[in-house]
């Protein structure tokens, strides 16, 4: 087969291709539909994305370090819970339940292919044990890490991703 022919070949089946109707299946439809809302409704989700992640990473610095105490609310020791009701509380004037238990139901699911700063993200830890951090773009999110404190870790890294269970976008109307 010639060059020429290849590409001519190639140039078909891609013509052909875009010709056809492309839908997806059904699992991807549904993941879409986490996020079905009207453009006015996901506009105003969104809006705060870029001056949101500012102020939370403002509000990381002040934290940084902090150890991890299970129950802690303060600067001496707090849980992963606790620490994102100081961050949207600090952050974004919102008010969240204490426990990530209560967190996980709070604002609208969100795909991890679709996750925007500012988003709850929550691990499955153990049999009884949740855990939550707020994403922060680039797959990274700040969490109160049992070993590291107050710190940013990695979506992609292997433990996380393994202990994904889902995501949460909160706005003042969904807390």
């Amino acid at each position: 087969m010639t060059f020429r022919s290849l590409i001519s070949i190639l140039s078909l089946s891609l013509a052909s291709f875009s010709a056809l109707s492309f839908q997806l299946p059904a699992s991807m439809l549904s993941m879409n539909r986490e996020l079905a809302l009207s453009p006015a409704k996901s506009a105003l989700l969104h809006q705060e994305t870029g001056p949101l992640r500012t102020r939370i990473l403002d509000q990381y610095q002040k934290w940084k370090g902090t150890h991890y105490q299970w129950g802690g609310t303060t600067h001496r020791g707090v849980d992963c819970s606790a620490l994102m009701q100081h961050l949207f509380s600090d952050a974004a004037h919102l008010n969240l339940p204490r426990t990530t238990g209560e967190q996980i139901h709070r604002g609208v699911k969100v795909a991890q292919y679709r996750l925007k700063a500012g988003d709850l993200v929550f691990f499955q830890t153990g049999p009884d044990r949740r855990h939550v951090g707020v994403y922060i773009g680039n797959s990274q999110f700040i969490h109160a890490s049992r070993s590291q404190g107050v710190t940013v870790s990695t979506l992609t890294d292997d433990y996380w991703q393994a202990h994904y269970i889902t995501a949460r976008r909160v706005t003042d109307r969904s807390v």
